[in-house]
């Protein structure tokens, strides 16, 4: 044998008395043990996994709203605003402000009503989730670690503000599987007409498995891109290629039991021949009724792109799937550098009535109480006026929505100082957020690990972020 034409593994097991190989052997046992349910032989794949822990929730739909809602012009009515607009403030503005409007308090352009039995002060522009507000937790405290869109959404999809780590949707992938095996546990519903700023990098799965990774679904076309042939085959004849090429590969996999990249690309394959036939069936529209599609504003080209997208969410929840993740128009559409009340308006426009309707959907189906709805951006806004009509990026305070899934309904926590700036009491960070939707799932943010470079990873990272589980938000 040249040495050409050895392999990795064979120069492993060749050199140093077979030490190489032996220490190869014993990181992967690592890696694999590091898997929920202590399997070893198929630990990483989409089979439906019993929390180790009592759950009350099942599944998870995202609501990412990128660009960072203004909290102050939407969840978090501040007098002061108005008392005090136009006066120079002392707050320390982190973002880079020039000219005459520095720090100049800016009132919102709209009006505050209480909705719901609970009486929630809310902003008019959001209607109808001021109607849903008995069915909403706003947690007006929340906080994160960066200003810019990027750091920020990564931050709080993964937790860190650095790139290549897996985002929560995947670490609760991992965690219970899927329970519809002709479906990735992990959708994407994205604009088809683009991705935000930071692109793929909020639905990555970092280091864990590929399998876990969000799957993008489109929500205008065919919904799996490159899932279908190019050209018409007999009934039949695609079936019998797939189940052959799945022999193939199962018979190429015994030469190489431990290598978990070649099982993953092998179920991901497998994985794709089933959503041929599921997929279509799934998210057939014809059969929901005029009231449905009416319900997430269908019949609006203002509200339909949205819309459709959070009625893709529901039919793939009640399908089985775990996590759904959406996203808004492309770019940054919260982001209200210019003039709040017309950007506000805009966004609000396209996102309010589906939003809304999912909720009501979800609730009348029976399907909120094991689902999680959460709406959030990455950070919030400042009180003090950038363009003298617009504002600037505010990591020290932000709002947070979520329904279902024991979340306490009707419900407002935590405070912002008088003018918004900063979470003051009943802080919470989004570690701490991360935390409270694990234990929601029936997982422990201290215990759910995965074994990366030598290190037992967490979603949170308790031992430095000192994350906890916020119980005064669940019933």
């Amino acid at each position: 044998m040249t040495a050409d034409a050895l392999t990795r593994r064979q120069l492993l097991q060749l050199s140093g008395m077979g030490l190489g190989s032996v220490a190869l052997a014993w990181l992967q046992g690592q890696t694999l043990n590091a898997a929920p349910g202590g399997e070893k032989a198929r630990a990483f794949d989409l089979r439906p996994k019993r929390p180790p822990n009592s759950a009350q929730a099942r599944s998870v739909i995202l609501l990412m709203q990128n660009g960072g809602p203004s909290q102050m012009d939407l969840f978090d009515p501040k007098p002061d605003l108005k008392k005090y607009n136009g006066r120079q403030h002392s707050i320390k503005v982190e973002m880079f402000q020039t000219g005459s409007e520095q720090n100049k308090l800016l009132d919102t352009p709209f009006q505050f009503r209480r909705y719901g039995k609970a009486g929630t002060l809310m902003s008019e522009v959001i209607p109808h989730l001021g109607n849903v507000a008995d069915d909403l937790c706003l947690i007006r405290s929340m906080h994160t670690g960066h200003n810019n869109h990027t750091e920020g959404l990564i931050m709080f999809m993964t937790g860190k503000i650095f790139q290549g780590r897996p985002s929560f949707g995947s670490w609760i992938s991992y965690a219970l599987g899927t329970e519809n095996q002709n479906l990735p546990a992990y959708i994407v519903l994205r604009d088809p007409a683009g991705y935000n700023t930071t692109g793929t990098l909020t639905w990555s799965s970092g280091w864990l498995p590929a399998l876990y990774r969000g799957t993008e679904f489109s929500s205008a076309g065919s919904p799996v891109l490159n899932l279908r042939s190019a050209r018409e085959q007999p009934d039949g004849v695609q079936r019998d290629n797939l189940d052959f090429l799945a022999r193939l590969n199962r018979r190429h996999q015994g030469d190489y039991l431990r290598e978990t990249e070649l099982e993953t690309r092998i179920q991901n394959y497998e994985l794709a021949a089933r959503m041929q036939l599921a997929t279509a069936r799934v998210l057939d529209l014809t059969k929901e009724t005029a009231a449905t599609q009416r319900l997430y504003g269908l019949d609006n080209p203002v509200t339909r792109a949205y819309g459709l997208r959070c009625l893709l969410a529901r039919k793939l929840i009640e399908s089985g799937v775990r996590f759904v993740q959406i996203h808004p128009k492309p770019f940054q559409p919260w982001d209200t550098h210019v003039n709040t009340k017309p950007e506000l308006t805009d966004i609000c426009g396209n996102t309010d009535l589906p939003a809304a309707g999912l909720i009501r959907d979800l609730k009348q189906r029976g399907l909120l109480d094991t689902t999680i709805v959460i709406w959030s951006g990455e950070f919030g806004r400042l009180p003090v006026s950038q363009n003298g009509t617009g504002r600037d990026h505010n990591r020290n305070a932000f709002s947070l929505l979520a329904a279902g899934g024991g979340f306490k309904p009707g419900f407002v926590y935590g405070e912002t100082d008088e003018v918004g700036y900063a979470a003051a009491v009943n802080r919470v960070s989004v570690a701490d957020f991360h935390a409270t939707l694990l234990h929601q799932l029936g997982l422990d943010h201290e215990t759910l690990s995965f074994n990366h470079s030598g290190r037992d990873e967490t979603l949170t990272d308790a031992s430095l972020t000192k994350a906890r589980v916020v119980q005064e938000v669940l019933e």
